[in-house]
């Protein structure tokens, strides 16, 4: 069959003659305010992107394996740990991330006969250690296993109002760190930015300082930086969101003659996340991991339908994992390198992001950088204000969660499954700075439900 052009014999449609045809059926309603929507991030959505009026400036930046499916395991006994890891990879993960309780942990017995061949183990670490660091370092060396050592003071900082000790000595451990180890040692937590409501010109401009600070107060970084992030539920935005972050990575990171691309690991945000009508957050999750994939994710850390309120569970992981499965084996999501090039709406939003969380780089940087914004506060308030903003969208019904705030079970009853405390945890203590506070948008309306259940 020849190879012919199905569409030569049609003439090509010009973007003016679409808007000729569309101001036409709208029968005299403005083009503008009748389909024209602006985003939280200032961003004007037009009905319809052409290859006439799209210049695009920017090169994506992708990674040239397909995502890998990453299973989450909180090690408080490490010899179920090491079991649960090994069943996990048995049954379709193909990386895991590891979070330690304490730095008592045995590395030899928590990866005692885990496969090592093309498998990727991530040691989340909510201490800051040069030993440990030096013990992961060596098994990695022992063993030629593929390893991640995910430290990150900074995110620490941001989450908990504290370091670790205090900037000086974290950023001390730190650069010996990074004089001894050939293990990738360093993450940015960027999630935290999203779950607290933060925007996406803020997530990547915030992360982006974040690198900086790194940059500049660690000299001998010589392994690739991973970074977190969360995705949200504006589909083709998120999309656009982790293309700008390897692009704005790259740029900053030639700075610096740092040649290594970032390694990013996305999870499905919490923020929409619902206690009432759960099973919505499996379709809620879904489409988060497909903005993921084809945003260029590296890895995929799925969130199970319940973790809101249910503690780790072997259902609620087989459900995450095999949607990812479903996604990589069943939908081919890992067959087509950068699916997105070429999407003029996507394109277009990819360089709109990067270029306001650029700018807004930049003004961060003017006044001190992260650390000094932080500090004073003023990153905290910044997105306050916009995680405000999506509240009330959300209060006046605006925002819509389905089962939620749109068309409720009322005879949905939740307050005996509770084995977590899903809302803010009040938790009065000295800190150095205000805690950057990741909330929930239904959280206010399911508490309120709660008190009215028999």
């Amino acid at each position: 069959m020849a190879n012919n052009n199905l569409f030569s014999d049609f003439e090509a449609v010009s973007s003016k003659q679409w808007k000729q045809q569309i101001q036409y059926e709208l029968k005299g309603a403005d083009y503008n305010e009748t389909l024209v929507w602006e985003s939280p991030e200032g961003i004007k959505v037009k009905p319809f992107y052409h290859n006439d009026e799209t210049a695009i400036n920017l090169d994506a930046i992708v990674p040239i394996k397909p995502f890998a499916i990453v299973q989450n395991i909180f090690v408080h006994d490490v010899q179920k740990s090491n079991a649960r890891a090994l069943e996990t990879l048995q049954r379709g993960a193909e990386s895991v991330r590891f979070t330690l309780e304490n730095d008592t942990v045995s590395i030899e017995e928590l990866m005692q006969n885990l496969p090592l061949e093309n498998v990727n183990y991530y040691f989340n670490l909510p201490f800051l250690s040069v030993e440990f660091s030096n013990k992961i370092n060596d098994f990695k060396a022992k063993n030629n296993a593929n390893i991640f050592i995910q430290n990150d003071p900074i995110g620490q900082l941001a989450k908990d109002g504290n370091w670790f000790e205090n900037l000086e000595k974290d950023f001390e451990k730190l650069n010996t760190i990074a004089s001894k180890t050939t293990v990738p040692f360093l993450t940015i937590s960027s999630r935290i930015y999203q779950n607290a409501g933060a925007n996406i010109v803020q997530q990547l401009a915030y992360t982006l300082a974040q690198a900086n600070e790194y940059f500049n107060r660690i000299p001998a970084i010589n392994q690739p930086i991973t970074i977190e992030v969360a995705v949200g539920t504006n589909y083709f935005f998120e999309i656009a969101k982790l293309r700008a972050l390897r692009i704005l990575f790259n740029t900053l990171a030639s700075e610096y003659n740092h040649n290594f691309d970032c390694h990013i690991i996305a999870t499905p945000t919490k923020r929409n996340k619902t206690l009432y009508d759960y099973n919505v957050n499996m379709l809620r999750t879904t489409t988060e991991c497909m903005s993921a994939i084809l945003g260029g994710a590296d890895a995929v850390a799925n969130l199970a339908y319940d973790a809101i309120y249910h503690k780790d569970n072997e259902f609620g992981d087989r459900i995450s994992r095999n949607q990812l499965l479903v996604l990589k084996h069943e939908s081919y999501f890992d067959k087509v390198n950068n699916p997105a090039d070429g999407a003029y709406y996507i394109e277009t939003l990819t360089e709109q992001l990067a270029e306001k969380a650029l700018e807004l780089f930049k003004d961060i940087e003017k006044n001190g950088g992260l650390i000094s914004q932080l500090i004073d506060g003023t990153i905290q308030r910044k997105i306050n204000e916009s995680a405000q903003k999506e509240q009330e969208l959300f209060d006046s019904g605006k925002e819509v969660l389905l089962g939620t705030n749109k068309y409720p079970n009322k005879n949905d009853q939740m307050k005996n499954d509770l084995e977590l405390y899903p809302f803010v945890k009040q938790n009065a203590r000295k800190t150095l700075i205000t805690p950057i506070i990741e909330k929930r948008l239904a959280e206010k309306l399911e508490q309120e439900r709660l008190s009215q259940e028999q």
